[in-house]
């Protein structure tokens, strides 16, 4: 069973991917896509990503190199837009000061966009055969990217504790999986560089990936579908915290003078 191209191995590459198609349809049947665009465009185009490397990888006529190619094309389309998404919480989270949610929003989703894009040049231009840049400029860039992933979640989240800034339903359950999926990549690639592992020990980290990141699909679909109680919203933006209102000012004073 733990095994590749076993059933199950076949059900955690399909059904999380499904998952995620369906998890769109009913965010835009709903009509909430306005809310959250971003993440809408990464669960269809990273799971059409996801699918369209898994027929790759089991049709006959693909040749190695050209499954590479079709996993890089996926994997750089599903990161910028995974910056986009953690932009677009960022200006969730700090929605009551407009200023300082536009300008957060964009610097998270540009500074993700010129990481990628250096990464990406760097292993294009890595030394070795084509074959070899290909696998590992593909690792390289999966790498840089829940690198940076994780280190703006942690900022988001100390960034919101700092000004006493508390995150919506939906804030919190899009960063707790994206952290959950980041994290466990990371700890499984420090085993695979450290430990000397098997090739079985390589595969049993592939399916708990695999399997991580099942279950953070399934966080978005709770979080983004399940309604969570209400409370009364304020109507006015909250008390200044930590200067934060002063910030938005001078910010909203170079904008518009």
């Amino acid at each position: 069973m733990l095994q590749a191209h076993s059933l199950l191995w076949h059900y955690l590459w399909v059904a999380p991917n499904l998952l995620l198609l369906g998890l769109a349809l009913l965010i835009w049947r709903r009509g909430s896509a306005r809310e959250i665009p971003a993440f809408v465009a990464f669960a269809v185009f990273s799971a059409l990503g996801d699918l369209a490397v898994y027929a790759a990888d089991l049709l006959p006529s693909v040749t190695a190199a050209n499954f590479w190619r079709v996993d890089w094309a996926s994997l750089l389309i599903e990161s910028l837009l995974k910056f986009a998404v953690i932009g677009e919480v960022f200006s969730r989270v700090f929605n009551p000061y407009p200023a300082v949610s536009k300008l957060g929003r964009i610097s998270v989703s540009g500074f993700g966009v010129v990481l990628i894009l250096m990464a990406a040049l760097l292993a294009a231009f890595s030394r070795g055969d084509s074959n070899e840049r290909l696998i590992s400029g593909a690792h390289l860039l999966e790498q840089t990217v829940f690198i940076i992933e994780t280190g703006l979640i942690l900022f988001l989240f100390v960034l919101a504790g700092y000004f006493q800034l508390s995150l919506d339903r939906i804030s919190f359950g899009l960063l707790l999986g994206f952290g959950l999926s980041a994290s466990a990549y990371l700890g499984s690639w420090a085993l695979m560089t450290n430990a000397h592992l098997s090739a079985r020990g390589r595969t049993l980290l592939d399916f708990l990936n695999m399997g991580t990141y099942h279950g953070c699909v399934l966080i978005w679909l709770y979080y983004l579908l399940v309604p969570g109680k209400s409370g009364p919203k304020p109507s006015v933006p909250p008390p200044d915290n930590n200067g934060l209102e002063v910030w938005n000012r001078e910010l909203e004073r170079l904008v518009h003078p």
